[in-house]
């Protein structure tokens, strides 16, 4: 299994998943997402939780598009903010072999 980090914060998992290539905003991406789950790949998986405010949660994902593309996913985990590619996300991750999604 490859290595889990921890971070702190959102900005320090996005900064250093930027340092490793994951330069592309897979948000703008959502509608492509929903309809096309296939076509993408988390490989990494950071999930925040606010101390005192549930809107402080959320979770990033590190993807990698079959054309190769390499990019975040913010999404909140809330019951109230997570948009439907959000789902499919979380669902990859469930469905996955990869045991990060998992953690």
């Amino acid at each position: 299994m490859k290595p889990t980090y921890h971070y702190s914060t959102v900005a320090e998992a996005l900064d250093d998943l930027n340092k490793n290539g994951y330069t592309l905003d897979f948000n703008l991406q959502d509608e492509n997402i929903k309809k096309n789950p296939h076509n993408y790949e988390i490989k990494h998986v950071y999930r925040y939780e606010g101390d005192t405010d549930p809107g402080e949660e959320a979770v990033v994902y590190g993807i990698i598009s079959n054309s190769g593309e390499r990019g975040v996913y913010v999404a909140g985990f809330s019951a109230n903010s997570e948009s439907e590619a959000a789902t499919v996300l979380a669902k990859l991750c469930i469905e996955g072999s990869d045991q990060q999604c998992r953690t």
